[in-house]
């Protein structure tokens, strides 16, 4: 069971499909990544002013970006633990994996920039996302980037309508 906190800083009158599309895509990852332990995600879904608060407090970038990620563990890409006993937090009884902050605003803009649905920049954010809090990287332009792109690629391409068109 993976419990999946959303909460919502704007108002947007696509947040049911927006909610939906954030859960699937984050299943679909812990499926992917063969996560088996009960986890708990937290997704703030924000505009670009809320998100440059974020980035500027905790990375001292004051920029609005797409997506932030603040994993909860250093985890291995591509490698979960074999026991996830040292990581489960003994109130809840869930692996606390981390949060996340998406801009609606700029995925609405970036997806009309690339030319594909928001619907695939917001799960597509999400995977990016959830990929970072189970380890994934990508500071350098070299293979880490190339492993995680080709992650959130083939992951995508598993979730219906999750294409670029």
């Amino acid at each position: 069971m993976t419990k999946i906190n959303i909460s919502y800083a704007i108002f947007t009158l696509n947040q049911f499909q927006v909610t939906r599309v954030i859960r699937k895509c984050i299943n679909e990852v812990l499926k992917q990544e063969n996560i088996s332990a009960d986890c708990e995600v937290n997704v703030l879904i924000t505009d670009d002013a809320g998100i440059r608060t974020i980035n500027k407090a905790f990375r001292d970038i004051d920029k609005a970006t797409d997506v932030l990620s603040f994993p909860m563990f250093q985890l291995e890409a591509g490698a979960p633990p074999a026991s996830w006993e040292d990581y489960i937090d003994a109130e809840t009884g869930l692996v606390p994996l981390g949060d996340m902050a998406i801009s609606l605003e700029r995925a609405v803009a970036q997806a009309k920039e690339f030319g594909h649905s928001s619907r695939r920049e917001i799960g597509y954010l999400t995977i990016h996302s959830m990929l970072h809090l189970l380890g994934y990287d990508h500071m350098d332009e070299g293979p880490e980037k190339a492993q995680m792109r080709s992650r959130e690629e083939d992951i995508a391409s598993r979730i219906p309508r999750m294409n670029r068109s």
